[in-house]
């Protein structure tokens, strides 16, 4: 396991001064959100390794257009993945909200909205095939997929080489089940431990809040979480996000002396 980070933690003029202040860390991995002209050869210079390459759309929006545009935009990415060096897409169980993509709407919950999203998974991973890349979805509370339990019958109603789970053991945690989070988490990789392809890094505060602290300033209980990660035989990057890059340096240093 290695420790990355979301490349749009260093906001710069150049794609060259982002990765020269992720290399600054020590790091030499990253998310990334997407391609374009020598984009390859930045990475290769500094030896930095796209380990996600963002792909994430509301895959069940309600507006039609919306959600073509998403399928065709991630076609492309997938089919210039490989140029990158890429071989994991993120992606993300969609909601019916018509603005944000990261807020709840009642309705995710219904049968409809299971079965738009199994669909809309296996075009997916359709699309994942024909460009030999993996998808890797993130539980979330605000998406359909909200749970562990979801996720595992997700992978089971698809049943695809290509899909698998994004971990963040954060996006599991909710304020009315905190104090069960040792369970929370434990039971979650019983569930999915050995279809994760990609993981993320990120805090959880006491009051709810998701992101928005350096990494061992929250609640996760990221010493678990790590081990659990190491027990499932997690060998990619576990990919930091979610605090200012002022708070990079803080939260590198405290997930390093854990890894």
């Amino acid at each position: 396991m290695r420790l990355g980070i979301f490349s749009k933690i260093f906001p710069r003029a150049s794609l060259g001064e982002t990765l020269d202040a992720v290399r600054s860390l020590g790091i030499s991995s990253v998310q990334f959100n997407g391609p374009g002209e020598g984009i390859r050869e930045e990475f290769e210079r500094r030896q930095i390794k796209i380990e996600v390459l963002s792909a994430t759309f509301n895959i069940i929006h309600p507006d039609p257009k919306a959600r073509r545009v998403g399928f065709e935009r991630f076609a492309t990415l997938a089919s210039s993945a490989k140029e990158l060096d890429a071989s994991i897409l993120s992606v993300c169980t969609g909601t019916y909200d018509l603005e944000d993509m990261w807020r709840k709407h009642p309705k995710n919950e219904s049968s409809e909205a299971w079965r738009e999203m199994v669909t809309a998974m296996a075009k997916l991973a359709t699309i994942a095939e024909e460009h030999d890349v993996t998808i890797a979805f993130e539980p979330e509370q605000a998406n359909v997929i909200d749970s562990a339990s979801k996720a595992r019958a997700l992978l089971d109603a698809l049943q695809s080489r290509r899909v698998k789970v994004l971990m963040d053991a954060a996006n599991l945690l909710t304020i009315s089940n905190l104090a069960q989070q040792e369970w929370v988490l434990k039971e979650a990789f019983e569930l999915v431990g050995y279809d994760i392809a990609a993981a993320h890094a990120k805090e959880f505060s006491a009051d709810g809040t998701l992101g928005q602290a350096a990494i061992g300033r929250g609640v996760v209980d990221f010493p678990l979480y790590v081990s659990l990660l190491g027990d499932a035989g997690f060998q990619n990057s576990l990919i930091m996000h979610g605090f200012l890059e002022s708070e990079a340096r803080e939260s590198t240093a405290y997930l390093s002396q854990l890894m």
